[in-house]
């Protein structure tokens, strides 16, 4: 009895249990549907702008500068002007939203990413990790040349004189002829000591060596500061300014960088009141056409692994301002080159595929 139980127990396990091997065999290979999502990179530009800002304030004594010294182009109006001094280029490599692929199926198992989450390569194995670059600087950086010479505070002559007998000797304001005529005596001053003492007339001890440097030194300081009272006094302010910019069109006209006003310096590009400064990218054309004739496949598999690589092309970097170049450069952009899917038989088997994550092009393609 005991050994017909045991029998029809062993008969109705036999089926579950081939059952069970028949879901879990079916289950090892699930359908591939999803992938791993990356993009390819694009180039922009770190532009760093240096302007600077030119004060005149003209001289209290500057009507008087042809009468008493003989300067006849002493300016009497104030004038502040900017002008852009210099420019200069720097890169920096990004994610591109236009080109952001999947790659699909099996192939997801064998891109590398970067950590911007750009194309590294392709079963490549483990690939170096790539810093996420940093594009913040300083927007505004200001550096004032004064020589610290103030008008208001340069006493050169006394306030008032003496009376004569017509006022009983009291006190006088001098007014600003008599100042403009005691500062041009004093430079006729310094000017005739300096020479005295270059040509050794001087009746006191005669100054050599260092002695010698600082008296012509601080004579000529003192000329310098009375004269600006007569030719006026320039003032210059260096501003540095930098902007991160990627370019996206070629035209001609180029693309609006930011602005700039001879009364306000460098500007935004959406404050209107500054002419525009505009970036214009010139491809090697027949660089593109080139690529754009070989980009394509026959295969009518290219693509399904979803795949892609670039074609970077070389391109003339000007920056413009009121038709004059700033500056010039030439760059590696991989968004003015073309695109082109990584060829099918190259993906899977002995095939090892190197990427340049800061442009997408390929590096190498090698048996492993």
């Amino acid at each position: 009895m005991r050994s017909l139980i045991l029998f029809l127990v062993i008969i109705l396990a036999v089926p579950a249990f081939g059952q069970r091997k028949k879901q879990s065999d079916s289950e090892a290979v699930p359908a591939f549907t999803e992938g791993i999502t990356y993009a390819l990179p694009r180039t922009g530009f770190r532009i760093h702008v240096e302007a600077v800002k030119e004060t005149f304030e003209p001289g209290p004594y500057a009507q008087y500068a042809s009468q008493l010294l003989g300067i006849t182009d002493a300016g009497n109006k104030a004038v502040v002007k900017w002008v852009i001094s210099g420019a200069h280029f720097e890169t920096f490599s990004e994610p591109d939203p236009d080109q952001v692929y999947k790659a699909m199926g099996d192939a997801a198992f064998l891109v590398n990413l970067t950590s911007a989450g750009c194309l590294a390569g392709i079963n490549a194995g483990n690939t170096p990790s790539e810093k996420l670059q940093q594009n913040t600087f300083t927007f505004l950086d200001e550096d004032i040349e004064d020589d610290g010479f103030d008008f208001s505070r340069f006493n050169h002559s006394p306030v008032v004189t003496q009376g004569d007998s017509t006022n009983n000797y009291r006190p006088v304001r001098m007014n600003d002829e008599n100042k403009a005529v005691e500062a041009a005596r004093r430079i006729l001053e310094c000017r005739n000591t300096r020479f005295h003492i270059a040509a050794g007339l001087m009746d006191e001890f005669h100054p050599d060596g260092k002695a010698y440097e600082v008296s012509i030194e601080e004579l000529e300081r003192i000329e310098k500061n009375y004269l600006t009272l007569f030719t006026g006094r320039t003032t210059y302010q260096k501003q540095k300014v930098g902007f991160n910019f990627v370019p996206a069109s070629s035209s001609e006209k180029g693309e609006v960088v930011f602005r700039f006003s001879e009364e306000s310096g460098v500007l935004p590009a959406s404050d209107l009141s500054g002419k525009p400064v505009m970036l214009r990218v010139e491809p090697e054309k027949a660089l593109v056409a080139k690529f754009s004739g070989l980009a394509s496949s026959s295969n009518p598999d290219a693509g399904s692994s979803g795949i892609y690589y670039r074609m970077p092309v070389v391109a003339n970097i000007n920056l413009i301002y009121e038709l004059k170049t700033v500056a010039t450069t030439r760059a590696l952009l991989p968004q003015f080159g073309k695109t082109a899917p990584i060829p099918e038989e190259l993906l899977f088997g002995e095939f090892s595929i190197e990427i340049h994550p800061e442009t997408g092009a390929v590096k190498s393609v090698s048996r492993k």
